[in-house]
């Protein structure tokens, strides 16, 4: 009897001592949030780009695509908007930005460089790229979007180069009012 009493007597401190151990757990960790990204919306209107409407509609996605801090959104018939894109017989040229919510910029798609053979998403992301505050930088190559007319006809690129996209976020980093040096020129992408 006194061994089953030491058994049982075994088996009850062992069950205390299990219960009462403390456990190890691992310290829950905390994942830095992530920073909340500051977006611009920008309306275009391109009632007027007549046949150029769909190359808009690809230029916008370009840059929708590739920058955070600004977004552009086709506006509803009438109502208004920053950027507005106007087909024309000329050359394309562009008031430069960046435009701000309320203001408002002009773009021409210029049929002439169209008709010499140059990609209309190309031109239209070129184009828009100077509404949010980029100014030519020709010459250039065709990696570098805002070289324009001097890549050459061959060239179909119509994608910002990393310099040209960390640009554009800055320029809408805090939404600020602030303006590059350029803004408000009017620049022809005449070779």
């Amino acid at each position: 009897m006194l061994r089953k009493l030491s058994v049982g007597a075994m088996i009850g401190a062992a069950a205390i001592t299990l219960s009462v151990a403390p456990t190890a757990t691992a310290a829950p960790t905390k994942t830095p949030a992530p920073r909340p990204v500051l977006q611009t919306t920008l309306y275009y209107d391109d009632s007027q780009a007549a046949e150029f409407q769909d190359a808009v509609a690809a230029g916008v996605k370009v840059w929708n695509d590739n920058v955070q801090n600004v977004k552009l959104v086709e506006a509803q018939p009438g109502g208004r908007a920053e950027i507005q894109i106007i087909a024309d017989n000329g050359w394309p040229r562009a008031i430069v930005g960046p435009v701000r919510p309320g203001g408002r910029v002009q773009v021409w798609f210029g049929r002439q460089a169209v008709t010499q053979g140059y990609d209309t998403t190309r031109i239209a992301s070129h184009e828009l790229g100077h509404s949010l505050g980029l100014p030519d930088m020709k010459p250039g190559p065709c990696t570098s979007l805002m070289s324009g007319s001097t890549a050459g006809v061959s060239c179909k690129n119509p994608i910002p180069n990393s310099t040209e996209k960390a640009r554009v976020e800055a320029n809408y980093r805090t939404g600020a009012t602030s303006s590059s040096p350029f803004a408000g020129s009017l620049v022809v992408d005449a070779p």
